[in-house]
């Protein structure tokens, strides 16, 4: 059993700032990679930002440069450091785990950028 819970999300105006945290319990060994994809109204869930173990984060075009994924192994927490928000960057933003070919999914925390 693994769980993801989301926590972080809120509104900003353009140009402001918010951190994501993604909290894992549960059968939480031996994931090969961690991070976060988001989804607006309308639209297909898109890669924001990967980390696999070890490695250095991987970012979607659109937030490279702005967005940072870090992670606490103490806390088994995974953040999204979200710089220099744009109102495009609305959307529900879902942390995500893999194991192996298993995929595991949080429920979603709301990100809302005002002009």
């Amino acid at each position: 059993q693994v769980q993801l819970v989301e926590s972080g999300g809120g509104l900003v105006q353009a140009g402001g700032s918010l951190r994501l945290s993604c909290a894992a319990s549960g059968n939480i060994f031996s994931f090969n990679a961690m991070g976060w994809y988001r989804q607006a109204p309308g639209k297909q869930r898109e890669l924001v930002a990967s980390a696999t173990t070890g490695s250095v984060g991987n970012y979607g075009d659109s937030v490279k440069g702005r967005f940072t994924i870090s992670r606490d192994n103490a806390k088994n927490t995974v953040y999204l450091q979200m710089n220099s928000l744009k109102p495009e960057d609305t959307a529900i933003y879902f942390c995500y785990a893999r194991r192996s070919q298993n995929m595991y999914w949080g429920l979603g925390t709301q990100v809302t950028v005002s002009s």
